[in-house]
């Protein structure tokens, strides 16, 4: 990958390809036995919600093409290199189940659809449901959420729920979350009116069990957990924390962020949580990226079916149905029944896999983890926090403060140059309990040419930082872009029209 360039094309914003009388699309017209049957469509419809124009650009189809091929050329994703970003399991996706998923019986269903015309649909979400509530160990499966996040709060949703029914939700305002935690538990946590208690990290890089064990009390709501941990690292004593979270009469909330370590080979279920939620588009190849679409189904044990969002997909035996009859639901937390061709896909990948097949993968990832860690751990300055002799899951974190204090590069420099070799950085500066935190995950789908590859490519950038800081300090340099502001461009309202591609460079700086 020495040879590694991206596209760099002066491309304007699809909105400046707009051209009067250029027609990229269209629409059929009505058959004839409709209009005579009926006349003239538009007059069934209110005026006002006749549009003269969609707003489109007006653009024909090779352009369109051209255009969108252009953009991906300037793009980096799975399927042009090695995308490593640890507790994002971003992993290759079968294409068959983008073809099956875009089938037109399928894309073309209704969400307000009687029931009795999609049956079909319904007992493939109906089995869904019933291999995730086995994958998981949990008794009842919501496939409603829309990602990983939404699954979060709905979780931490029921867990209020639970306590509000128990007459208890009073004195429960605190739910206690790790230190090594993803970003979004604590968020997900206040979002549903608890207060949220950080939980240190113990010397081994699991929970302290002491410090849990002075945290928990009356006022304790839940725990949010996952297994294994952000460090890669397995919560060998996850059921005593289950016994201790149980024991004052709170609940056990899976994060399922790093289910691709454990799928097929133990289950959070029988670890003692009561709540799961599940990143179909990481573990179940979707696929992950590009800001979605995502889906976050949740699962809870038996006591707590009631309190899933409404509907849930019943079978009386004959047929499937929407199921609204749950006492103590927390009600819809997305409009119809979820992103359906998100989870279509996870259905074709399981069935596809099959359990034994999920299990391989799992094995897989953890192999190809703990692989690429030996070798970047032979590289002088990178270091391996909390008990380095114990072996890592699927994903790992390694330090990078060695060689910042050595060189004066930061981690961030040594991502942006990685760039330049073709492949792409991990996931950096997280968890925040480690400094200059080099987190990776490479997945199941990568070969060990890949991973020699990556290994080769982060001894180059770090052999570069010390002979040439300052060539490491200004990459990336292969890119379509050169580096940004990164302040800058956080700040909402910073791009607009006026800010044209010119050759890695925006007109405006």
């Amino acid at each position: 990958m020495m040879g590694y360039r991206q596209a760099r094309w002066d491309e304007p914003f699809i909105f400046e390809l707009d051209r009067e009388g250029r027609v990229g699309y269209l629409p059929p017209s009505p058959e004839e036995e409709l209009v005579e049957e009926v006349g003239d469509l538009a007059q069934h419809y209110p005026a006002h919600l006749l549009r003269g124009r969609i707003g489109l650009p007006r653009i024909a189809q090779p352009q369109v093409v051209r255009h969108f091929t252009r953009l991906t050329q300037m793009n980096f994703g799975v399927d042009t290199g090695s995308y490593p970003l640890g507790s994002c399991t971003m992993k290759y996706s079968p294409r068959i189940a983008e073809a099956i998923a875009s089938k037109p019986e399928l894309a073309n269903l209704h969400p307000l659809q009687p029931e009795e015309t999609v049956q079909g649909l319904l007992e493939i979400l109906y089995e869904l449901s019933t291999y995730l509530a086995e994958i998981t160990g949990m008794d009842a499966v919501s496939l409603q959420p829309a990602a990983g996040a939404q699954g979060e709060l709905t979780g931490a949703l029921i867990m209020r729920k639970y306590h509000e029914v128990r007459g208890e939700l009073e004195k429960r305002r605190e739910i206690l979350v790790p230190d090594s935690a993803h970003g979004t538990n604590p968020v997900s946590a206040r979002m549903a009116g608890f207060r949220v208690v950080e939980v240190p990290s113990g010397g081994d890089g699991c929970v302290d069990m002491d410090a849990l064990k002075a945290l928990l009390s009356e006022e304790t709501a839940g725990l949010m957990l996952t297994n294994p941990n952000t460090l890669g690292i397995f919560e060998r004593r996850i059921e005593e924390i289950a016994e201790a979270v149980h024991g004052v009469g709170a609940l056990l909330y899976y994060d399922g962020a790093n289910l691709n370590a454990i799928a097929g080979i133990s289950r959070p279920g029988d670890m003692g949580f009561d709540i799961v939620h599940l990143n179909l588009h990481k573990t179940f190849s979707t696929p992950h990226g590009g800001g979605g679409p995502g889906a976050g189904p949740v699962g809870v044990k038996a006591f707590l079916r009631d309190y899933l969002p409404t509907p849930l997909i019943g079978f009386d035996g004959e047929r499937y149905y929407l199921d609204y009859d749950l006492k103590h639901s927390v009600g819809r937390v997305h409009s119809f029944y979820g992103n359906i061709a998100v989870l279509l896909k996870a259905y074709i990948y399981i069935r596809l896999m099959g359990g034994e097949g999920l299990k391989r993968a799992s094995q897989i990832a953890v192999l190809n983890s703990n692989y690429l860690l030996a070798k970047l751990r032979g590289i002088e300055g990178l270091d391996l926090p909390y008990d380095p002799e114990m072996a890592r899951k699927h994903e790992f974190v390694l330090s990078f403060a060695g060689l910042k204090e050595e060189t004066g590069v930061r981690l961030l420099d040594i991502a942006k140059r990685l760039l330049d070799q073709g492949v792409h950085a991990p996931t950096i500066y997280f968890p925040l309990i480690v400094e200059e935190a080099f987190m990776a995950e490479p997945t199941e789908t990568e070969s060990k040419e890949e991973l020699d590859r990556y290994v080769e490519a982060v001894k180059r950038v770090v052999e570069e930082a010390r002979r040439m800081p300052e060539r490491v300090l200004k990459a990336p340099y292969n890119t379509s872009r050169e580096r940004i502001d990164e302040a800058r461009a956080s700040r909402p309202k910073t791009i607009t029209p006026s800010h044209r591609w010119r050759g890695g460079r925006d007109e405006k700086g």
